[in-house]
C-alpha cells in the first residue's frame, strides 16, 4: 500500500515541485513559508523560495511597516533563520525606548533654545513673510506693469518697442 503512494508523491513532487513549508507568523498574522531548493523533472536546479501570505489581500492598502523588519529581512535572504517572536518584540521595545529618548531630546532642546532666546544669548528665529515669487513679472510690486500689453487679436508684430532705458 505504501508502495503507490510512495510513487504518487515522488511523481508530483517531480511535476510539480515540493510543497510551501509553514515558517511562522507574526502578531499581524501574515504567514511566512518558504519552498526548499529542488530540482525540476527536466533537472533544473530551483533555489530555495520564501513567501508570504499578507492578510490584507489588497496590493493598493500595503503600507511600509506591514511586514515586520525581522520578516522583510528573512523575506530577502539578509538573514539565515526566521526571527522569533521574543526577537521581534525585544525589537519593538528597543524601538520604543528610542522614539521616547528621541522625544524627550526634542524637547529638552526647544525648552534649552527658549531659555536662551529669553536670556538674549541667542536671537529669535525670523519670520519671513512671503509675499510672491521672484520668478513672478511683478515681484514686490502691488500690480502688474500696463507695458507692454496686448491681445492676440490687436497684437501686431513690431508695434511695440520696450521703453528706452538710457532716457530715464
Amino acid at each position: 500500500m505504501s508502495g503507490p503512494w510512495r510513487f504518487l508523491r515522488a511523481l508530483r513532487l517531480r511535476l510539480l515541485g515540493p510543497e510551501k513549508q509553514h515558517v511562522g507568523c507574526d502578531q499581524f498574522g501574515n504567514k511566512y513559508y518558504k519552498i526548499p531548493k529542488h530540482q525540476t523533472w527536466a533537472g533544473q536546479t530551483i533555489p530555495e523560495k520564501r513567501l508570504v501570505d499578507v492578510v490584507n489581500q489588497e496590493p493598493y492598502k500595503y503600507e511600509v511597516g506591514n511586514l515586520p523588519t525581522e520578516w522583510e529581512a528573512w523575506i530577502r535572504k539578509r538573514r539565515k533563520d526566521p526571527p522569533t517572536m521574543e526577537e521581534i518584540l525585544k525589537n519593538e521595545r528597543y524601538r520604543e525606548e528610542i522614539k521616547q529618548k528621541i522625544q524627550d531630546a526634542s524637547e529638552n532642546d526647544s525648552l534649552l533654545q527658549t531659555r536662551e532666546c529669553k536670556e538674549g544669548l541667542v536671537v529669535e528665529p525670523v519670520q519671513t513673510e512671503i509675499k510672491g515669487h521672484a520668478s513672478a513679472p511683478y515681484y514686490g510690486k502691488n500690480e502688474p506693469s500696463p507695458d507692454p500689453s496686448s491681445t492676440a487679436k490687436t497684437f501686431q508684430p513690431g508695434s511695440w518697442i520696450p521703453p528706452d532705458s538710457r532716457n530715464k
